[in-house]
């Protein structure tokens, strides 16, 4: 790190621009005192080669060599700033950008003067890329893949390919990068020691209750990704399953200029969403369920719930089943419980019939 003149006082920083040190790139930020027009600086370098910049078109886009390989680039969230510099040199050095939407992801290689070409990577052609992406990897090329915003693989393209890959010995590199669900959960200041990441639910209302029921029982923070078009929806359903006082944190646009945490109950989301329309994805947390021992019931009391069930027509072992899933109880223990209470009443019924 070189200092020229650096103050001890307030500064502030404009944005960086490149600085050659020795022959490659190194990261040089203009900064200036608050009551002081005179300019200072300092410069870094690390031998990152950043992408060209407007007036130096050389192509360096294979100046540092990359291992052939598949690399799975985290990108922006919403602030291209916070793009890392690692991400800039792959997305600049690789052999082609595999890219969930070739026009969104264009904007973000534009703004950076990066390049490499492009090829659309979503969930409607995976399958059919999945092969030509795997020769060219085997020939040596150099893959990166890039969602809209985030870590592809996370509820995004990218979860086979890297299977795939794995399977086939390639070698896979995560370039990390912004994540909405830790940036949300970061900040929601609900725990953050253990958590569950559910992502999108499914489409069919069964199966979208059924991962909601299992939620509502775990202690840990719950994570889900919600389209806005859904929101009224999941809020209804929710609310209704882990109850209207479970303390919730909506987070939307997160990183950009209208960034917002709601933080309250799941009943006072309801109330305050169902008057108000949202644009953009957005990442909801649910407080886990409070870590209660809850006793397990008596001989006597699982007796009674047995004889009830056998009295009404059930099977013994039917019986057994449905007792058993009402409790934290073992089969094997409410079973033979089930034996010696009622098996000779049941044989002595058996062969009066």
């Amino acid at each position: 790190m070189l200092i020229r003149r650096l103050p001890w006082s307030a500064i502030s920083i404009a944005a960086p621009f490149p600085c050659r040190s020795g022959g490659s790139y190194g990261l040089c930020i203009p900064v200036r005192k608050q009551l002081n027009s005179s300019p200072y600086s300092f410069c870094y370098s690390s031998g990152i080669n950043l992408p060209p910049q407007p007036g130096h078109e050389t192509d360096t886009r294979h100046s540092q060599s990359l291992k052939p390989g598949l690399y799975l680039v985290g990108t922006p969230i919403g602030n291209l700033e916070d793009i890392t510099l690692r991400s800039l040199r792959v997305l600049n050095s690789a052999d082609v950008i595999l890219s969930e939407d070739t026009r969104h992801s264009g904007k973000l290689l534009h703004h950076y003067n990066i390049k490499t070409p492009l090829m659309s990577y979503h969930k409607f052609n995976e399958s059919q890329r999945e092969q030509v992406v795997l020769r060219r990897l085997k020939q040596g090329d150099v893959v990166a893949l890039i969602s809209d915003a985030g870590m592809p693989g996370i509820s995004d393209p990218g979860m086979e390919l890297a299977k795939l890959c794995v399977s086939e010995n390639i070698l896979v590199v995560p370039i990390p990068g912004p994540c909405a669900l830790v940036s949300a959960l970061s900040a929601s200041g609900l725990p953050t020691d253990e958590f569950t990441f559910v992502g999108f639910l499914p489409k069919h209302s069964g199966s979208r209750r059924k991962r909601l029921m299992v939620s509502a029982d775990q202690t840990t923070t719950q994570i889900f990704y919600v389209p806005p078009h859904k929101l009224s929806q999941f809020l209804d359903e929710s609310s209704s399953i882990f109850g209207d006082a479970r303390k919730c944190v909506i987070a939307r646009e997160m990183t950009k200029i209208h960034e917002e945490f709601w933080r309250g109950t799941l009943g006072e989301a309801k109330e305050v969403f169902s008057l108000r329309q949202v644009k953009g994805e957005l990442t909801i947390l649910i407080q886990g369920q409070a870590n209660s021992k809850v006793e397990p019931p008596s001989d006597i009391e699982l007796e009674s719930e047995l004889r009830e069930l056998i009295a009404s027509g059930e099977s013994l072992s039917t019986a057994v089943k449905l007792v058993t899933g009402k409790t934290s109880v073992s089969r094997k223990t409410i079973y033979s419980l089930a034996l010696r209470k009622f098996g000779k009443q049941l044989e002595v019924e058996g062969d009066s019939n």
